[in-house]
């Protein structure tokens, strides 16, 4: 059975899109630490393990996380993007980037924010058009 991301890269379940090509997705998390918080996926690998990746899907993974993270810059006010890599969520690799101002902006424990949709629209908007003029 497929996991919840492969069903959202596949358009199953809805998504605040951020960036696409033929292999990844990226869109926003839906219970943000930040405004802007985007999860980074590959589209056809659903191991739950980022260092079990395949070589070059971990590479094209972590290139389109960067390209996904300079787009998310320019769009969401923020001194620099952090990343974090979990997994124990959902059971299907994802990066965490995250518009950061403190290092306790990269705080998962603490509330997370609630955003109305199109709020979320608008920065979902913001990254794409960013990450496609790169």
């Amino acid at each position: 059975m497929a996991t919840i991301f492969t069903r959202i890269a596949a358009g199953e379940i809805p998504s605040y899109k951020c960036a696409e090509n033929e292999d990844f997705y990226a869109f926003l998390d839906i219970a943000p630490l930040a405004e802007g918080h985007t999860l980074v996926i590959p589209k056809h690998v659903e191991d739950d393990y980022i260092f079990h990746l395949d070589p070059k899907v971990y590479s094209g993974l972590t290139e389109f996380a960067r390209k996904v993270a300079l787009a998310l810059q320019k769009a969401v006010p923020c001194k620099r993007v952090g990343v974090a890599v979990l997994g124990m969520e959902v059971p299907h690799t994802h990066i965490h980037l995250v518009p950061l101002n403190s290092e306790a902006d990269m705080d998962f424990r603490k509330p997370k924010l609630q955003l109305s949709p199109e709020r979320m629209q608008e920065i979902a908007n913001a990254v794409l058009q960013e990450y496609e003029k790169l």
